[in-house]
């Protein structure tokens, strides 16, 4: 396993990143500010949102993967998946990206 880098400062990381690149960035949630895991919300000017977290891998590496990208017309399902998050880590962050192409800044595009 690998050397984490603290929570807060991939949050802190994640919004510079958006904010240089012309988008907005909001902190939904504040988690340990160390350990926490982090969901990723990325949103393109409000709307289609699509959830990451990063995971841990087979390799002991933690990497970003999807967990809801399907068009989420219903915000309850996105209010759901969160509540459910939320009840299961309580260390949890969740930080909303408004940017266009989001996925580039987790390296996934």
């Amino acid at each position: 396993m690998t050397a984490r880098l603290p929570a807060h400062l991939e949050i802190a990381g994640l919004i510079r990143l958006a904010q240089a690149g012309g988008g907005f960035a909001s902190v939904l949630r504040k988690g340990d500010r160390d350990a926490g895991a982090i969901v990723l919300i990325l949103t393109e000017r409000g709307a289609n949102p699509r959830i990451f977290e990063r995971m841990p891998s087979a390799d002991g590496h933690r990497k970003w993967q999807a967990r809801l990208i399907e068009a989420i017309d219903n915000s309850t399902v996105l209010d759901q998946y969160l509540d459910l998050r939320k009840a299961q880590d309580p260390d949890l962050w969740i930080l909303e990206l408004d940017i266009a192409n989001g996925e580039r800044l987790i390296g996934l595009s």
